[in-house]
């Protein structure tokens, strides 16, 4: 079983940072490719950013490219996600997620194991 949990989220004004942990509780945790979803009230599920199990592959939303950075150290089983220039559209719960493999994916589905979210809010 693979237990995630995010920290580091908090209300921040417009044109802030804050930067994201989760901590992964597996001693696998290299085997596995990372994800940052998010989730504004009233909207879906969307993809952020996805990192593969060695760090050498990342993705990014077209809405978070530029300004949003995703990285893990597999010693410390940890994915990060440091959040520049924040806009208000980026408040919203902001989940972890594993998926078993090598690939980049921005499928929320196709991630087996999801943390509990942590609230991003940003002020105008």
């Amino acid at each position: 079983q693979v237990q995630l949990v995010e920290s580091g989220g908090g209300l921040v004004q417009a044109g802030g940072s804050l930067r994201l942990s989760c901590a992964v509780s597996r001693h696998t945790f290299s085997s596995y490719t990372m994800g940052w979803f998010r989730q504004a009230p009233g909207k879906e599920r969307e993809f952020v950013a996805s990192i593969t199990w060695s760090g050498g592959i990342t993705y990014y939303a077209d809405s978070v490219k530029g300004r949003f950075t995703i990285s893990r150290d597999n010693a410390k089983n940890t994915v990060y996600l440091q959040m520049n220039s924040l806009k208000p559209d980026d408040t919203a719960v902001y989940y972890c997620a594993a998926r078993y493999g090598t690939v980049v994916d921005t499928t929320a589905a196709e991630y087996g194991y999801w943390g509990q979210g942590t609230q991003v809010t940003v002020s105008s």
